[in-house]
């Protein structure tokens, strides 16, 4: 998802974390539609629901409502150990929209960054649709397939990333391979992703307190000894002011916990069992600078339908992923991806492993997505499944440079890859946005999956 040092480090001002379930709290899904399509103009819409990731929760003893953990610390009486703090806190139900700022209305799903709520400030928020019978996450497999959506991010500026993602998570949270898990699902249970992300409080049904040490940059937020991995598609990372499209890999099937090495941690990058950079398609990043943006070619002023499309080598879902291709529809008009213009870069404009390969050698990148599969392995991940994933979040690791600015920040801007969108280098520092742009805010809707050619 990051293709710097960017622990995927969300600011959480809500108490959060657990593996029991809360009584405190009614837990209410709010309700989302999405249309599976057979063919152009065929499309049926089902009725589904979105879940809050466990880690913004409420997570208090059983017993009664103390607070388990408070800012960036654990209760040493009720987590002495990684077990028995899973047995003596609970997670509880969610107020949606009056904590966390998550609204629905039909095909519609609202993610606000700040939300004053009566308790505490929340900040950001991370939700997983679940399937028709509100109990697992939806898995989808997109080989032959595309997804579309409507995106409205005329009020999500630099710094901020409004995202939308598959993640190769248990359909179940976890909560049948790890039986210590009593809340599965239904509570936003078993997240991961390419990041190995360490400030994930619960992990294999066990309280991540090991080695737990609190953010110096975020005062409700830490990481343990332990992290959470699997395969990730970024469908779409962005703000008005740029975005991404990124597949990236790991060599390990589904969430697995991480120690160490594996990790992928700071200088250990590269050496981890997950592709961190991933292979992005980033327009200005590819040379085209005059593509999206406000009043560009796709105007993010105003909203407008992603289209991206999961090509296989033998147009039929059995077959291995070869492409994603990207197309955009706004004001009625179907609107072809940017092409690349970068010196030494062939043409490209879609995303093959030839294009990465190339992509990575021309930037003098290390080619991590290469090493562990490529679209292959991306494609095999979606084969066994994986979760959507809607967020709306800042960045305490790197400002969200590496999406919108110069990154990295101790070269040439001029460097080829390094500039990445307009906004400047010393934009999207949360302290900073957290207050000037708290009112922003991501809209998705009208998700379509059919194949390919019938969505838009």
């Amino acid at each position: 998802m990051f293709p710097a040092a960017s622990l995927l480090a969300f600011s959480l001002l809500a108490t959060v974390y657990g593996q029991q379930v809360g009584t405190l709290t009614a837990e209410n899904h709010p309700r989302l539609s999405i249309q599976q399509c057979t063919s152009e103009n065929n499309c049926q819409t089902q009725q589904h629901s979105v879940v809050l990731d466990s880690n913004w929760r409420w997570l208090h003893s059983t017993s009664g409502s103390t607070n388990c953990y408070t800012g960036n610390t654990w209760d040493a009486s009720l987590c002495p150990d990684p077990s028995t703090c899973a047995q003596n806190c609970a997670l509880d139900g969610a107020d949606y929209a009056g904590t966390y700022g998550i609204t629905t209305s039909g095909n519609e799903l609202t993610l606000k960054f700040v939300t004053q709520g009566p308790y505490s400030k929340n900040i950001g928020s991370r939700v997983y649709l679940m399937d028709a019978n509100d109990q697992q996450y939806e898995l989808f497999n997109m080989k032959n397939q595309e997804f579309t959506f409507d995106v409205d991010m005329s009020n999500l500026p630099c710094g901020l990333n409004g995202a939308l993602y598959f993640v190769e998570m248990d359909a179940d949270g976890g909560a049948s391979r790890f039986p210590s898990n009593k809340a599965g699902a239904k509570y936003g249970t078993g997240y991961c992703d390419t990041q190995c992300p360490q400030d994930i409080k619960f992990i294999n049904g066990q309280a991540n307190i090991l080695g737990w040490e609190g953010s110096p940059s975020d005062p409700n937020a830490g990481s343990g000894q332990f992290g959470t991995c699997c395969n990730e598609m970024d469908v779409w990372e962005a703000n008005m002011n740029g975005a991404a499209f990124t597949p990236h890999v790991c060599s390990v099937q589904g969430q697995t916990r991480c120690e160490g090495t594996d990790c992928g941690e700071g200088d250990e990058r590269y050496d981890g069992i997950c592709d961190k950079d991933g292979c992005d398609f980033n327009s200005f990043r590819m040379g085209d600078q005059t593509f999206l943006g406000p009043g560009k070619t796709v105007n993010t002023n105003q909203k407008f339908t992603v289209v991206t499309q999961f090509l296989t080598n033998n147009n039929q879902s059995s077959g291995t992923l070869s492409e994603i291709r990207r197309l955009y529809v706004q004001n009625g008009q179907v609107i072809a991806n940017s092409k690349t213009n970068i010196p030494g870069l062939a043409t490209f404009d879609s995303v093959t492993d030839e294009f990465c390969n190339a992509q990575k050698e021309v930037f003098g990148d290390t080619n991590t997505f290469e090493k562990l599969g490529g679209l292959n392995q991306m494609g095999q991940a979606f084969q066994r499944g994986m979760a959507l994933v809607m967020s709306i979040w800042d960045d305490h690791a790197a400002n969200m440079l590496w999406l919108d600015s110069d990154y990295p920040t101790d070269v040439p801007a001029t460097n080829p890859g390094v500039a990445r969108g307009p906004c400047p280098a010393n934009s999207g520092i949360p302290t900073t946005i957290e207050t000037q742009s708290a009112s922003a805010s991501v809209s998705f809707s009208n998700i379509k999956v059919g194949p390919i050619g019938s969505t838009f």
